[in-house]
């Protein structure tokens, strides 16, 4: 009988979240999270990730015989093949060269399958979310980065080494602003939440007429994508016009994905698409627009379903096809 039960594992900057999940319905059985406490280095994490994994299991009242394997969804460049994390840029120490498959999978006596954090999610939401039903499919996680992931043709696109659907470095603004990854004018520099923070931070130092540093109360350390957000709906103008433009700088990159792929389903997740209207409007507006090619009224370009679950959700079914495709 084919195994229904993974463990998904979701390894974050600031959290740990694990949890058992029914890979046939995408159901949990059991979750839980814990502080990843990453600057104790990743002997430190592995350590406490093999804790998290006990615990839930042993709270969801399944057996280890009953579970298939484990799926871990990680923040950077990995070896796929070998189970080894090569660079991740958000921890400290960078995690060079760690075999964390082989680490866990020894510790707990399963399978481990390694997937890029944002491909999970891109996974999941495909799966159990709002990507059910269609066979092709663009996710964009949209929070301090942007990360992406794509579903062609009814499988998750890897591409080289698992390095496709990096769609938030696509660059939308030639010799633009610098990105965190070394290039110039990738839509991360113009609409992830960092991006908005930026813009949000210059418009107050330039003392322009807004609502965003009273919203602050005047501490520029208060000022966030949320407090932006909410001084748009107040109506505050320049915080209108930073989702606007964070908006068609996204719309850009979406128009270049339509084009290249012809996804169906244009999937939008992370903190800032919790901005609704105000970010999406400009999206869809952008890519009516830009994209003549295709028609473009057939795409849809929605709102993510599974929020925070969505990573852990599509480890363990990564692991679940991984698993399936090796006893094939």
């Amino acid at each position: 009988m084919a195994m229904r039960w993974f463990l998904g594992c979701d390894l974050g900057g600031t959290n740990l979240r694990a949890g058992i999940v029914d890979v046939l319905t995408g159901e949990f059985s059991q979750a839980a999270s814990i502080p990843t406490v990453a600057r104790e280095g990743h002997n430190a994490v592995m350590a406490r990730m093999v804790e998290l994994l006990q615990s839930v299991l042993a709270a969801g009242g399944i057996s280890k015989a009953e579970v298939g394997g484990i799926g871990i969804g990680v923040p950077g460049m990995l070896d796929l093949e070998r189970g080894t994390v090569l660079f991740l840029p958000n921890l400290p120490g960078t995690w060079p060269d760690v075999p964390l498959a082989g680490i866990i999978s020894q510790k707990l006596g399963l399978p481990v399958s390694l997937l890029n954090d944002v491909r999970s999610i891109t996974y999941g939401e495909w799966k159990f979310g709002a990507g059910r039903g269609v066979d092709t499919m663009a996710c964009f996680a949209v929070g301090t980065g942007i990360g992406g992931g794509l579903v062609i043709d009814g499988r998750l696109h890897l591409g080289i080494d698992g390095t496709a659907g990096e769609l938030g470095h696509q660059t939308v603004e030639p010799d633009g602003l610098l990105c965190g990854c070394g290039n110039r004018g990738c839509v991360e520099a113009y609409a992830s939440g960092a991006a908005i923070t930026a813009f949000g931070l210059k418009a107050v130092t330039q003392g322009l007429t807004t609502k965003i540093g009273d919203l602050a109360g005047h501490d520029l350390n208060k000022i966030t994508p949320e407090l932006i957000c909410q001084a748009a709906l107040e109506g505050d103008e320049i915080a209108q016009g930073i989702y606007q433009l964070a908006g068609r700088y996204l719309g850009i990159a979406i128009a270049n994905i339509l084009v290249a792929v012809s996804p169906r389903r244009v999937v939008i997740g992370g903190g800032v698409a919790q901005a609704g209207h105000l970010f999406f409007n400009p999206i869809r507006q952008t890519v009516r627009t830009r994209v003549k090619m295709k028609p473009v009224e057939k795409v849809e370009i929605i709102p993510a379903e599974l929020g925070a679950d969505a990573g852990i959700l599509g480890a363990a079914a990564w692991a679940h096809h991984r698993g399936s495709v090796a006893g094939a």
